[in-house]
């Protein structure tokens, strides 16, 4: 049973984790809690969407879904394209190159840790930058299915304040009328490459992500509750090779009882401080 660390022990919190770590090859899972810092809400936390998100049986086999998701995500998209790294980021890609972190494996979707200079980057539910057209295959830059939308639909409304959701979607009541995005070498459908709500993660993927863990001496899940399946089986694969495995997160996990230690507290400065007992502090104020 993990020995459960709060703000009340925070210095000890950082010592056991600096303990846990120092000299060993360390894959990271993270969630989105790394990156409310950066303004990105998580999905359960304060300032989370309530809505539903979208279902990929509802996007293949709908239209009004289709328009439904692509108005939301069109007026999303500039609050959730302008999100910056935070500290957090910033920490664990100058771990990176000291060679502390093997590499990252990201639940997010929000593309912010190859940003902050990881480039050792797993991104287990794809991308919001990358559009694929399910029909042909071909790959789209978003900025350039963002500019197709626009011309489409001038009369959509592009608020100042929106609700953003961790995926980059804010919830939207009048969206029939919009046209959505076609692909532009077959006029397929496009959706965003990343893993909708009732679809797997892309073997391969999970593969890249297995062989992280696989090559690493302990396992640090930042920011993540593990609720979904495939982080799970990440934290399972860990603890059948015995390797210590950390969590740090605001609240309870799946995998409390399954780590060595669990500090509840904020994951940026938490990462941030570990980077700089860890000998980085130079590596980390040149990436800054």
């Amino acid at each position: 049973m993990a020995a459960v660390l709060t703000s009340e022990v925070y210095v000890e919190g950082l010592d056991s984790l600096v303990e846990i770590l120092a000299g060993k090859r360390v894959a990271v899972l993270t969630g989105a809690g790394v990156s409310t810092d950066s303004g990105i809400p998580d999905y359960r936390g304060q300032g989370a969407s309530k809505r539903t998100p979208m279902n990929i049986s509802s996007f293949l086999n709908s239209e009004t879904s289709r328009q439904r998701y692509w108005a939301g995500a069109h007026i999303g998209w500039r609050t959730f394209s302008d999100a910056e790294p935070n500290g957090g980021h910033i920490a664990l890609a100058a771990m990176e190159q000291a060679g502390i972190i093997e590499g990252v494996i990201s639940q997010n979707v929000d593309g912010l840790h190859r940003r902050a200079g990881s480039s050792h980057v797993v991104d287990l539910h794809g991308s919001l930058d990358r559009v694929r057209c399910l029909d042909c295959g071909q790959m789209f830059d978003r900025t350039g299915v963002e500019r197709q939308l626009q011309e489409r639909n001038p009369w959509l409304d592009l608020a100042d304040s929106v609700t953003l959701a961790p995926d980059g979607d804010v919830e939207v009541r009048e969206f029939e009328r919009i046209v959505v995005p076609h692909c532009t070498v077959c006029l397929g459908t496009l959706k965003p490459d990343v893993v909708f709500f009732g679809e797997f993660v892309p073997p391969k993927t999970y593969a890249s992500a297995a062989s992280l863990v696989k090559r690493a001496d302990a396992l640090l899940i930042a920011g993540s509750s593990l609720t979904v399946n495939s982080g799970i089986r990440l934290l399972e694969q860990a603890r059948r090779r015995r390797l210590p495995i950390v969590i740090v997160n605001r609240g309870e996990t799946k995998g409390d009882q399954r780590s060595v230690l669990k500090l509840s507290a904020g994951t940026s400065d938490v990462l941030a401080q570990l980077a700089l007992r860890l000998g980085v502090g130079d590596l980390y104020e040149d990436i800054e």
